[in-house]
């Protein structure tokens, strides 16, 4: 069995998922194909994750993004926005996201019963869906726009009464979820800022000219498996099938599809390769890189030790999100944020020898050069981070890497 090492494995992301500056690409999509998936939670985390991995402008994301539509966001695996590829939509609509569609509508159907609002929840979840793709089908609109049209999308549940998770949620959102999710609407132009989530919520026919379909679940699983074993292999079994959020049955059928081959990995785990993917991959130039919160490098595999190393606690939430990180030749050395004006600040973990904090220089001037005065804050900020923000004048163990912007 071919064994690949956590080194090779460091290589690997950092060539395919295009983290070495002389390896970025040159446009917004072969950016995106070189993750495959975009996390989209934030709406700047698509733009962050791009100029990370591109010399791309925002006009030029915002084209792929809204004029192209070469580039999609829709609600799929683990309940989480991806930005992908338009062309991987009907394996994502398919698959994971039709998934998470029906946990969404099974869920929403009891929390209606449950609250009062209707005697048979499945029928009134149908309704309300029905009555906004219909809103959707005569013209774009916001999530403000459809609660003004449609009273049941204004009302509200109350939900786990006197329980610290309970509480009054609007009925809104969960509905668009669903919507979201299964692919009959999508996120188009936003009605705001790049920072900022509010979308026109459009019929997707109207979107790509034509509802451009799904795949089977099966068959949408081998797609979205094979792009990440593409960009992400080799990972473990509980690798992908903690990102799919999928079971493990199907994960395994997909596998089997594929002809993935079985390889060795370092602390006795078996990976899984495509099968024209096994050539030795040998380590790039030596190289630093600053991804946004929620980057799909950073959150790609559930068993991180061979890039994380002991830095989970600073990176991490108690809920598993991740924040911005600082990487030197594969591997998580620290975590970056911005000063009230705009630069961006490392926040080293580790030591770092004099290349690497050159390099992180570098990084963070370009950076903040792209940015421009624009600070972009975010609920997912590492722990480290925010204690940072809280405190700037506070001692760091290894440093604060500021370059004047």
């Amino acid at each position: 069995m071919r064994h690949i090492t956590d080194e090779e494995r460091r290589a690997r992301l950092s060539l395919r998922q295009r983290l070495v500056p002389c390896h970025r690409d040159a446009d917004v999509v072969a950016a995106t194909r070189s993750v495959g998936f975009l996390h989209a939670t934030e709406p700047a985390n698509v733009h962050l994750a791009l100029v990370a991995r591109a010399d791309v402008s925002r006009d030029d994301i915002d084209k792929a993004l809204f004029e192209e539509r070469s580039v999609v966001r829709q609600l799929a695996m683990r309940r989480t926005v991806f930005a992908f590829p338009r062309e991987l939509f009907p394996a994502v609509r398919g698959s994971a996201a039709a998934r998470v569609a029906d946990q969404l509508a099974t869920r929403l159907a009891k929390e209606a019963q449950a609250g009062g609002l209707a005697e048979d929840g499945s029928a009134w979840v149908a309704r309300v869906c029905a009555q906004v793709r219909e809103a959707v089908s005569a013209k774009p609109l916001t999530t403000a726009q459809l609660r003004d049209l449609l009273p049941e999308l204004a009302l509200r549940i109350e939900m786990a009464p006197g329980k610290s998770y309970g509480g009054n949620f609007p009925v809104a959102p969960r509905v668009l979820s669903v919507l979201a999710a299964d692919g009959s609407v999508v996120r188009g132009r936003n009605a705001a800022g790049w920072k900022v989530s509010r979308p026109y919520w459009t019929a997707v026919a109207d979107w790509f000219g034509g509802d451009p379909g799904a795949l089977g679940e099966h068959d949408g699983y081998v797609e979205v498996i094979r792009a990440w074993l593409d960009r992400f292999g080799p990972g473990t079994e509980d690798d992908i099938v903690w990102w799919l959020g999928a079971t493990k049955s199907a994960v395994r059928r997909a596998l089997a599809a594929l002809d993935a081959v079985e390889v060795a990995l370092d602390h006795g785990r078996t990976g899984w390769l495509l099968p024209d993917d096994t050539a030795k991959v040998e380590a790039p130039p030596s190289y630093a890189a600053l991804l946004p919160v929620l980057d799909p490098t950073t959150m790609g595999w559930k068993n991180r030790d061979f890039y994380l190393g002991g830095h989970g606690a600073e990176i991490f939430d108690r809920n598993g999100n991740a924040g911005a990180t600082a990487w030197v030749d594969g591997r998580i050395v620290g975590t970056w944020t911005q000063a009230d004006d705009g630069t961006v600040v490392v926040l080293p973990l580790e030591e770092l020898g004099s290349d690497a904090r050159e390099q992180l220089d570098a990084e963070a001037r370009r950076l903040t050069a792209w940015l421009d005065g624009d600070v972009v804050r975010s609920v997912y900020t590492s722990p480290y981070a925010r204690g940072w923000l809280a405190d700037p004048d506070a001692t760091t163990r290894f440093g604060v890497l500021a370059p004047a912007p």
